[in-house]
């Protein structure tokens, strides 16, 4: 599914651009109102209220006016229920109010899409990766190395699926976060201690990688 995720703070749009992407949608990114509407058609936009060039209220009946048939979900900071009320009442078809988890984002969306009469592509690629002696294998959540079976805790399997994805890239800690916790918001402190309960029981410390100031990096190879 084609999603404009219409967001004016890079690390957020950063963040969400990455969990959408992950949940096998295409994201088209706006930065401003006048970027949002001159956007090639989608599916779904993800509509933050608060932009620098213009009210979100005022985009969205814009956009609303441009097209019927395109679902719009307001992101936003403002949870009063004079703001849901006049959301909704410019064309969105659902209201989610920040902070809020990838869990909430992705049920609304397939909620929305529902009703709009449009399938949600969420299929996830689930085949097996392997990486050097690393074995991988998604949908019966086992991994091996060199052979040997590791016992792994849901979240730590969870958090070596996403770093096995992307071996050898430095993955952020927002990122991590945000697809194993399903929000920016769990501590910095928990992320480390998976971590290191990750290397523990791989034998091989090296294997999971520390970039300082930015996150971890799964050895390729």
């Amino acid at each position: 599914m084609r999603v404009l995720l219409v967001e004016d703070d890079l690390r957020v749009a950063a963040v969400l651009a990455a969990a959408l992407r992950r949940r096998g949608h295409e994201v088209v990114q706006a930065l401003t109102a006048a970027e949002a509407v001159r956007a090639e058609p989608v599916d779904l936009i993800l509509l933050d209220m608060n932009l620098p060039d213009r009210d979100g209220l005022e985009v969205c009946r814009r956009i609303r006016q441009l097209s019927e048939e395109v679902a719009i979900i307001a992101v936003t900071a403002r949870g009063e229920e004079h703001d849901r009320v006049a959301g909704l009442r410019a064309g969105a078809d659902d209201y989610v109010v920040k902070p809020f988890s990838m869990v909430e984002l992705q049920a609304r969306i397939e909620a929305v899409m529902r009703r709009t009469g449009r399938a949600a592509g969420t299929a996830r690629a689930t085949a097996a990766l392997q990486i050097g002696d690393l074995r991988v294998d998604v949908d019966a959540r086992r991994v091996w190395l060199a052979g040997r079976e590791v016992g792994l805790s849901r979240k730590e399997f969870d958090l070596l699926v996403v770093l096995a994805r992307q071996a050898g890239t430095v993955v952020s800690r927002d990122r991590l976060q945000m697809e194993v916790w399903h929000t920016t918001w769990a501590t910095r402190h928990n992320l480390d201690v998976h971590v290191a309960a990750l290397r523990g029981k791989l034998d091989d410390a090296s294997l999971v990688e520390t970039v300082r100031g930015v996150g971890y990096r799964l050895r390729a190879g």
